[in-house]
């Protein structure tokens, strides 16, 4: 029996670990003349968990550096912290959204939700870790502020992680 294809749509296949969309090219008489793949990017591997790695830490690195986002975890208040973790979730999700999700989100909400909150999660990590690193982030005398400089830090960080996450 064989198998029926949409020509616009083309099927989903799992070629080399990963999901594609198999296009079908046509000829004038409708005959199917050869295949297109196009990667589905909806789930996230643990080669898009390096990638976000990486990009985060293209970022991370040279802001954490500066003194300015040393002095804004001191001066700036709690609730503008709040609202900057708040923006960078928007900004990771509508991003992702639209290069991921945005034909193939109905089956994919729960990877769509991993890929948001794992890209945010990771950059925080690494920003983390390179605030401690270069002895800026004062773990133990004021977690508050440790806390405000890694969210700060992090905001750049996860978009770069984010952007680096698209490369295919």
């Amino acid at each position: 029996m064989e198998e029926k294809i949409d020509i616009k749509q083309g099927t989903i296949k799992r070629i080399g670990g990963y999901l594609h969309r198999v296009i079908p090219i046509a000829d004038k008489s409708g005959e199917i003349i050869s295949y297109a793949l196009k990667p589905l990017m909806v789930e996230f591997k643990p080669r898009d968990i390096i990638q976000v790695i990486i990009g985060s830490a293209l970022l991370a690195i040279p802001v954490s550096l500066t003194e300015e986002a040393w002095n804004l975890g001191i001066t700036l208040p709690f609730k503008n912290i709040l609202l900057i973790i708040l923006l960078s979730l928007i900004m990771i999700g509508m991003f992702v959204y639209f290069n991921f999700y945005r034909f193939n989100f109905k089956g994919n909400k729960f990877e769509f939700f991993k890929r948001v909150i794992g890209t945010y999660l990771i950059s925080l990590l690494i920003v983390a870790l390179v605030l401690t690193i270069i002895d800026k982030c004062p773990w133990g005398n004021n977690n508050l502020l440790a806390f405000k400089r890694i969210v700060i830090v992090a905001f750049p960080a996860s978009l770069s992680g984010t952007l680096s996450d698209t490369i295919k």
